[in-house]
């Protein structure tokens, strides 16, 4: 029998207009098909984010011009309305090209919530408010729930597939606009919802790579954008001993352990990527832990205010990696910059990646992140 969902909106379901952004894969897929049999009046739209013409049959990826197509297969078989809005220019200059400028400066980006933060909730959920939509739904796997100071976000059920670490953006005011009906079933529930309906994306593979670098080379697509991202350098150690040469800085990421292309005795990881002057700094796995990070771009959507005229420190729960369990923190201010200090150890601090905040008592609750600088 397939659920019903309610979407909490205050005129009822029988009166609301809801856009749902259906990437082609089996998560929006079902969240348009449980949004239509719950009685919502639903709008299907698809994204073409970059030239899809060579990854028409990719497998494995996001937004291509397969999943294009299977979207419309899709809201033809609910009986929905569906439309496609090309975001070419605007992904290639938000997404893109941010991912390329973060390599040439020694960073780690994450693409993909550069893409939620700033093409599918803001562009998107300015169209879907341009149609009178009620609600924009998608297919991410997270929660919200009213709270005393608008909706707050909290981890999915699914904790393997939760999405919380690239949501961290995402505004109050986005908030209260947005729905996510998958946050509360299991992935597995999801395919056999699926496969109950008779959708044709019931058993397509879940995206695993970034939906414009083709089979997951990063460093064919950054010498496409500019051959100038392949700069020659220097293998060192933490001593400055020159350990060998490489072909790029952009071939390398902090914690990287396979690919050095050097040979030793004992294992070297990526410690430092020195941007400025071309060279990656490898050392033992005791080089790659740190318990203090500072960050930038601070996002906070928590209840409490914060700041060096507010709280200066506060316990939260934090992660650097999306596939981590948050872990014991401080969230302090000082001189007017923002320290996250751990309680234990971390590996594999990054520059570019996310420090994504939790609730100490409840670390379900997301409450905000920031970019990790150093």
């Amino acid at each position: 029998m397939i659920p019903k969902i309610n979407l909490d909106l205050p005129k009822g379901p029988e009166k609301s207009k809801v856009v749902v952004a259906m990437s082609g894969g089996v998560d929006s897929s079902t969240s348009a098909a449980l949004v239509k049999a719950s009685g919502y009046s639903v709008i299907g739209i698809t994204l073409q984010l970059y030239n899809h013409g060579a990854a028409v049959n990719k497998k494995g990826s996001c937004c291509s011009g397969q999943d294009i197509y299977d979207a419309r297969e899709v809201a033809s078989d609910l009986g929905i309305p569906h439309y496609v809005l090309d975001y070419q220019d605007l992904f290639k200059r938000k997404v893109i090209d941010n991912f390329a400028n973060s390599y040439q400066i020694g960073e780690t980006p994450i693409p993909c919530v550069l893409c939620n933060e700033k093409v599918k909730f803001d562009d998107l959920y300015k169209t879907a408010k341009d149609l009178g939509a009620d609600a924009l739904v998608t297919g991410h796997y997270i929660l919200t729930n009213e709270g005393k100071n608008g909706r707050q976000m909290f981890r999915a059920k699914d904790i393997e597939k939760d999405q919380s670490y690239f949501l961290f953006k995402t505004t109050k005011e986005q908030l209260d606009f947005l729905r996510f009906p998958l946050g509360s079933f299991k992935k597995d529930e999801i395919r056999e919802i699926a496969r109950e309906i008779g959708l044709t994306v019931s058993d397509k593979p879940d995206s695993q790579d970034i939906c414009f670098v083709p089979n997951g080379k990063y460093s064919e697509v950054l010498k496409k954008i500019n051959p100038d991202n392949l700069k020659p350098g220097l293998l060192l150690d933490t001593s400055g001993n020159v350990l060998g040469n490489h072909e790029g800085i952009v071939n390398f990421t902090v914690g990287q352990r396979r690919g050095l292309g050097i040979s030793s005795s004992d294992p070297l990881y990526v410690v430092k990527i020195d941007a400025e002057n071309q060279n990656v700094v490898v050392g033992s796995k005791e080089d790659l832990k740190k318990r203090n990070i500072q960050i930038r771009d601070l996002y906070w959507i928590g209840d409490e205010k914060l700041g060096n005229n507010s709280i200066k420190e506060i316990k939260i729960k934090a992660k650097i990696r999306s596939t981590q369990e948050p872990e014991s923190a401080r969230l302090c201010f000082k001189h007017g910059k923002v320290h996250v200090s751990f309680d234990d150890h971390v590996e594999g601090v990054s520059p570019g990646q996310a420090c994504v905040f939790y609730d100490f008592k409840n670390s379900t609750r997301v409450l905000g992140g920031g970019w990790i600088t150093s």
